[in-house]
């Protein structure tokens, strides 16, 4: 027989017991429709990692000074003055490959007209821009005499600019910083949330000599020409690792640190945290398909139980075409292709419940999902195995029925 008198003879075979030929399908179609979702699930929450991971900026150092002990009593990281411009200089200066920029952070309430936002206000430099790989939506960044004169002059956030200023342009705009008048003189581009949840886009950033002087400094900070937090970006292309030892090197010997004291600063890779961010939403991904997976195995038990007593019901019919030449193969051939058939029917039915499902979790739940042809390719392709695999056994046997003994069978 052709493959086209098979697939016409298992079609109709498959029409004379619709609601049993439906049932022994749901299985597939809820196996298929399910592993669609949770990749999709699963690869929206990985790309959202993945947008995250490139909004904070990549292979990048974090410094922070380290603790104090008072009277026995340890602070935690970040209280003592450890770090200084001097740091940042030294670091740009003797390695090659690494960009850094400090940061002095505080809040504020800002003012604007009759509208008023509280945000963080950080003093920093232009390489703080590079750093981050933060670019500007609008205007310019700070220039040199800006920097060592102290001015009024700020970069604000996509939050901070919608809070204050809504779908007006702020650029050359003066804002109340602590009663201190301040031109805003660039936007920066849209981050959205950090790794932790927070709005990176609910900031202000002004030159480091600024925030000393006139928003969050003090005289004795301002003396000593400290700084909160170290941003250190390794180049392109270049492990962290090694890097990261360079520096923690060069900051000891600066802060004349003895063999075997502890720091003073604490030093992060954020790569390395953020590896281990990727892997796990990479690993979940995975998880939510092999549990779907499952539904799938399933269905095809469910197709190799029917199939078999499909067989068991026509041994007759079996042994009549047997009797009147039908080859083994004949046989075979017609059974697999029900089973196959079955399992493809399923199949594509699951792929559009499950792109169904997917994009009504999307609007409904507000997840991010992700629907991808090779995903729905390997849903279809899956099913098309459960098929084969578990359609061979019946078939087999149907095949290698005795004609004699099936005609006799009751």
């Amino acid at each position: 027989m052709s493959a086209f008198q098979l697939l016409r003879v298992a079609l109709r075979s498959l029409a004379v017991n619709k609601l049993r030929s439906a049932l022994t399908m749901l299985g597939i179609v809820i196996g298929v429709g399910a592993v669609i979702v949770m990749i999709a699930v699963g690869s929206g929450a990985q790309q959202r990692v993945e947008e995250q991971i490139r909004a904070l900026g990549s292979n990048l150092l974090l410094v922070m000074p380290g603790s104090t002990t008072a009277g026995g009593v340890r602070t935690g990281f970040g209280s003592a003055s450890s770090l200084t411009e001097d740091d940042v200089v030294a670091i740009n200066r003797e390695i090659p490959e690494a960009l850094a920029a400090p940061a002095l952070r505080g809040s504020a309430q800002v003012i604007y007209g009759n509208t008023n936002w509280s945000t963080q206000v950080f003093g920093t430099t232009p390489e703080y821009l590079d750093v981050r790989q933060w670019p500007l939506a609008a205007g310019r960044s700070f220039e040199p005499a800006e920097m060592a004169g102290a001015g009024k002059v700020c970069l604000i956030g996509a939050t901070v600019a919608r809070q204050l200023f809504g779908g007006s342009d702020p650029i050359d705009q003066v804002i109340r910083i602590k009663r201190v008048p301040f031109t805003v003189i660039g936007v920066l581009e849209t981050k959205g949330q950090s790794l932790m949840g927070t709005d990176q886009d609910d900031l202000i950033l002004m030159p480091l000599s600024s925030a000393r002087t006139r928003v969050i400094g003090s005289a004795n900070a301002a003396k000593q020409r400290s700084v909160g937090t170290l941003w250190v970006k390794v180049a392109d292309g270049l492990d962290t690792k090694p890097v990261e030892e360079q520096v923690r090197a060069l900051l000891r010997q600066r802060h004349r640190l003895q063999a075997g004291a502890d720091d003073d600063f604490s030093l992060r890779n954020l790569q390395e945290v953020m590896s281990a961010q990727e892997a796990s939403s990479r690993v979940l991904a995975l998880l939510l398909a092999a549990v779907a997976s499952v539904s799938l195995l399933v269905g095809g038990i469910g197709i190799m139980n029917i199939m078999l007593v499909s067989v068991t019901e026509r041994t007759r019919e079996i042994g009549l075409r047997m009797a009147v030449g039908a080859r083994t193969r004949d046989i075979l051939g017609q059974f697999l292709v029900e089973a196959v058939t079955l399992s493809l029917i399923g199949g594509l039915i699951g792929v559009a419940l499950g792109v169904g499902a997917a994009v009504a979790i999307a609007n409904v739940a507000g997840w991010r999902v992700a629907l991808s042809p090779e995903a729905v390719a390997l849903a279809v392709a899956f099913a098309f195995a459960i098929g084969v695999f578990f359609g061979f056994y019946p078939a087999r046997k149907a095949a290698r029925l005795n004609p004699v003994e099936a005609l006799r069978f009751e």
